[in-house]
């Protein structure tokens, strides 16, 4: 009960305030996006800016680690794009929007601060190493999935689709953010203090008003759609990842701190980024919106069963 009421309510407060405040009426959609804007285009981007130069490179990206995590998200997309095709008889296209929203963790607005609030801000560096990989990864791996599925038989051309995939990564501000980290942390340039302090100091607001706008974006969300779908999605994300990562970090005996990093973060629901790529597409924007709606509430349930078998 402990790890209910100290690590896991105190975020499920701050998304709950803005889900009610936007029910209210008070938090309009234009607040809703201009916070989201703030958040996602500036103070988060700085936070993992601030992290990917600080971080570690040779030890915190550890390939069994990464390994584990993204295995079971990887099964995740063929489970649900398998089942929702030959079981469900859904359309192609329709079946990778609902794979991608199985495998697009909440690593994010989600897993930081849970991770944090249970472990401690020295056990981030973990997660920040899975967050690094996981927008470009994934929204590499599933616009190319959806432009080949929508192109088949028409034959479309390799320098076609690596544009549309650069283009659509390049224009992210946490991929640019991330990216420009890399670059700093590599490169062994000195960060000067003035830029690291602000850097700090937005990326410390990054994550509440995020939570917060989060909040807000999931009261736009109808809970409508395919019943079938929607558990598909859920239960594959917040059962199947998790376990199947646990297992591999079992098996590859990893370190405490890896593997609170690597299952905490597969517990996550469907992160919000899972309804904009069904949003670009328009393809299964009912389903995915309602599979980030009842994740988030049922995650209450998940992350708190997973914190409590965890060393």
């Amino acid at each position: 009960m402990g790890l209910l009421l100290d690590v896991i309510l105190p975020v499920f407060v701050i998304l709950g305030a803005g889900y009610a405040m936007a029910r209210a009426g008070r938090f309009t959609d234009s607040h809703i996006d201009a916070l989201m804007w703030f958040s996602q285009g500036l103070a988060v981007p700085c936070l993992l800016f601030r992290q990917m130069v600080h971080l570690d490179l040779k030890t915190d990206f550890g390939l069994n680690m990464l390994g584990s995590f993204y295995a079971g998200a990887f099964l995740c997309f063929a489970l649900a794009f398998a089942i929702s095709w030959r079981l469900l008889s859904r359309p192609l296209e329709e079946c990778v929007a609902i794979g991608f929203a199985a495998m697009f963790s909440n690593t994010l607005l989600l897993g930081l601060p849970i991770t944090e609030r249970a472990y401690g801000v020295d056990a981030l560096s973990g997660n920040y190493a899975i967050i690094a990989m996981h927008s470009p990864m994934f929204y590499a791996f599933g616009i190319t999935v959806m432009e080949l599925v929508r192109h088949r038989g028409q034959g479309l051309s390799p320098r076609a689709l690596g544009t549309k995939v650069g283009r659509a990564i390049g224009t992210q501000p946490l991929v640019v953010a991330i990216g420009l980290g890399f670059v700093v942390n590599i490169s062994g340039l000195p960060l000067p203090g003035a830029i690291d302090a602000g850097a700090e100091m937005l990326g410390r607001a990054g994550l509440p008003t995020a939570l917060f706008g989060l909040g807000g974006v999931l009261w736009r969300y109808k809970p409508e759609g395919d019943r079938a779908v929607i558990a598909l999605i859920v239960g594959l994300a917040l059962v199947v990842h998790p376990a199947v990562t646990w297992g591999l970090a079992q098996a590859l005996n990893l370190d405490l701190a890896a593997l609170r990093s690597s299952v905490v973060t597969a517990a996550m629901p469907p992160g919000a980024n899972a309804y904009l790529f069904a949003h670009m597409y328009l393809v299964g924007r009912r389903a995915s919106a309602s599979a980030v709606l009842w994740g988030t509430g049922l995650a209450l349930l998940s992350v708190w069963f997973w914190l409590s078998i965890l060393p």
